[in-house]
């Protein structure tokens, strides 16, 4: 039986407001990955992708077994550890005395909540180094709200997250010519390696964090060389007959 539950949620909005979907990836208490389901909201916020996800994570666990939730909304976590109480004595009016924004979903979330141990952990997104189940979630979100289409699976299946720059370095003042061209050489040459090696038709070749399926229906594993095949990632080989 398991001690705890970890599990990532996210929300997604393309325009907020704008296609909109939710999901969350449930791991065990060692936060391998083990489920995840992810839903569409038509037309709609980012803040109600968010709140939509946590409902939607908190209904299909076990109320009995801890919960620790990770997400990157600041909105949501305040809204359930900050601010709920104070709105829920102020009759659902905020400081201003304006309604609660999102209300009946907040107040879903707080029934859900109810005499569960729930721990909420702030992470942040779209970092290189970042949450491994917040990505997941995240990338789950995105494409529903792309194509408002629900989807989910098992480990088996995961959503493979878009890779992840780190920011490009300040501009600095201009050097001479020569040292110049010998700069951008080897800017050129570490581009080129990090991360891998460069796939056909220039497409970033990279260990694959996590276990999936390549477009071609075959899975691969953690650790295999995988490039872009389409809009997605998959085999080197499948890149190379579709270039």
């Amino acid at each position: 039986m398991n001690d705890r539950i970890i599990a990532a949620c996210d929300g997604a909005a393309k325009g907020n407001p704008g296609p909109a979907a939710w999901a969350y990836v449930v791991a065990d208490g060692a936060g391998v990955p083990q489920r995840w389901q992810a839903g569409p909201l038509g037309r709609n916020t980012n803040n109600v992708g968010e709140l939509t996800a946590l409902e939607q994570l908190l209904a299909a666990t076990d109320p009995a077994v801890p919960l620790e939730v990770r997400l990157d909304s600041t909105y949501t976590r305040d809204a359930v550890t900050k601010w709920l109480k104070g709105w829920k004595r102020n009759g659902w009016k905020t400081a201003a005395g304006k309604p609660v924004a999102n209300q009946e979903l907040i107040q879903r979330i707080d029934g859900l909540l109810e005499g569960r141990e729930v721990a909420f952990v702030y992470v942040p997104a779209h970092q290189v180094d970042g949450d491994p189940l917040n990505a997941i979630a995240d990338k789950a979100a995105s494409d529903a709200a792309r194509t408002q289409e629900a989807a989910g699976g098992t480990a088996a299946d995961l959503p493979v997250p878009d890779p992840v720059t780190s920011a490009p370095p300040r501009a600095r003042r201009a050097a001479p010519a020569s040292a110049s061209a010998s700069a951008s050489a080897s800017a050129s040459a570490k581009r080129r390696t990090a991360g891998g090696s460069t796939g056909s038709g220039g497409a970033p070749t990279l260990s694959a964090r996590f276990p999936g399926t390549c477009p071609c229906s075959r899975p691969y594993a953690k650790g295999d060389k995988i490039t872009k095949v389409g809009a997605t990632w998959g085999h080197l080989e499948c890149a190379a007959t579709r270039s």
